[in-house]
């Protein structure tokens, strides 16, 4: 009994070892390219995109902060801005806690009522 466990078992181990290494590492490999199309260049690309438009906050422009406050810019320096948020009411914020600019909003255009004709 001992001597057919022994057998079996070199019959396993032969001439294959370098190709099933191979094999199991195919999987990781993949496993990363996967990770990295749907998780990371994502997340770079936003990253890149908050970035830029940090960068290019000027004065006059209308943002809403991390925070959730709206407010304009006031003021511009390297690492910090100035944002009005009421009338007379200014705060200095750090540049990475800016979420995002806001879109000026137009007013939808104003249907004229017309008076119902009487018959």
């Amino acid at each position: 009994m001992v001597n057919m466990a022994y057998a079996m078992g070199q019959l396993g181990a032969g001439g294959s070892g370098s190709a099933g290494g191979l094999a199991s590492f195919i999987p990781l490999v993949l496993m990363f390219v996967i990770f990295y199309f749907l998780l990371i260049r994502p997340q770079q690309k936003k990253t890149k995109e908050h970035r830029d438009m940090v960068a290019g906050v000027k004065k006059g422009d209308r943002i809403i902060t991390s925070g959730g406050i709206y407010g304009q810019v006031t003021a511009v320096e390297d690492t910090t801005l100035t944002v009005e948020i009421s009338d007379k009411v200014r705060v200095k914020l750090n540049r990475a806690n800016i979420a995002g600019l806001v879109q000026a909003q137009t007013q939808p255009a104003k249907k004229a009522v017309e008076p119902e004709k009487s018959k």
